[in-house]
């Protein structure tokens, strides 16, 4: 077995060590990559049905692995079962998590691979959220039923046996995991389109690419099976309302109502742009998203326009301060 693994651990090492061992938490299973005798070559990546779906695409990512060191691979059953141990985030990690997200009793918390259900109960036995975990294999949502009726909480959280790609994410105003960060990347525009803005999306370890966490900390985690470091790093990210497009507004100007045309772009909670005021054009300052609120700024007359406003689907409601000092309701209408 060893003589087997070691060339194919050698060809994917950084990989691999970038994956954690490809994976751990409640809801994850280290995974174990073989590397096929010649028989095997050109067979399809196998994987046992409980890693495959909590793992997210993972034959894809195996493929990727093995490809790297010149083979293909294979991830028994046996293995799964025998070598494959379940592994939990650590209680105090749960705790911080929680806190970082902000969780509190109006919020309904979704945790994708909940193990034995720690994090969904914690929010509901510290905060009284009301909450659902998911996970592919049947003992551990049993375990983790069992653990909320332990906990006095099995009024406020269920657990269900289901992939996380079969989810739907729109009930959640707090999604929790503990994945691979090519499953957050790949997960990550169903969670844009289906999360209302304002959702938080809390995760351990596992970053979303080139979205940008809003916060970020590091906390200890003794005990912790994976890593070298005896740490854990927990994400989080405040879905932020769609806004790019054009835009046309009325501001009172230099004594007068003044029509301005705003022309938005967007790269997840950061935002650039021009005004067109007068027939001048002028680019966008210190212009960004939190959840439904829009913050924006730009240069005239000396002086400094600031808008603060709440996005809805067409428009923006809120309030804009002129050069003058002066504030005024504002509203903003989409015009795209």
């Amino acid at each position: 077995m060893s003589g087997l693994l070691a060339p194919l651990l050698r060809g994917v090492s950084a990989g691999f060590r970038r994956a954690r061992l490809l994976g751990a938490h409640a809801g994850f299973r280290r995974t174990r990559l073989l590397e096929s005798d010649a028989a095997g070559a050109g067979s399809p990546c196998k994987a046992s049905r409980g890693d495959a779906a909590r793992t997210g695409a993972p034959c894809r990512a195996l493929r990727g692995l093995a490809r790297s060191a010149g083979g293909f691979c294979f991830l028994t059953a046996a293995l799964a079962a025998e070598e494959v141990p379940y592994v939990q985030t650590p209680q105090n990690v749960v705790e911080e998590m929680l806190k970082l997200a902000g969780v509190r009793g109006t919020d309904f918390v979704m945790d994708l691979g909940s193990g034995d259900g720690r994090i969904v109960i914690t929010a509901a036995k510290k905060y009284g959220a009301r909450g659902v975990g998911f996970d592919y294999v049947r003992s551990l949502v049993e375990l983790a039923t069992e653990n909320a009726r332990k906990a006095g909480v099995a009024d406020r959280v269920t657990f269900v046996e289901k992939d996380i790609h079969d989810v739907d994410f729109s009930p959640a105003t707090v999604l929790a995991f503990y994945l691979l960060s090519d499953t957050n990347v790949e997960l990550r525009p169903r969670m844009l389109a289906e999360l209302r803005p304002g959702a938080r999306i809390v995760s351990h370890d596992g970053d979303m690419g080139d979205w940008e966490p809003d916060a970020t900390i590091v906390v200890p985690a003794p005990g912790k099976p994976v890593g070298v470091e005896q740490k854990s790093t927990i994400h989080l990210w405040v879905v932020p309302a769609q806004v790019a497009g054009e835009w046309r507004t009325t501001v009172p100007l230099g004594g007068r109502a003044t029509e301005i045309e705003l022309d938005l772009t967007q790269h997840f909670q950061s935002l650039a742009g021009v005004a067109s005021v007068r027939g001048e054009m002028i680019g966008l300052e210190r212009a960004y998203v939190r959840g439904p609120s829009i913050f924006m700024r730009f240069p005239y007359g000396g002086g400094t326009v600031r808008f603060q406003g709440r996005a809805g689907a067409d428009r923006i409601v809120g309030r804009v301060t002129t050069p003058d000092g002066r504030t005024h309701p504002w509203r903003a209408l989409r015009t795209n």
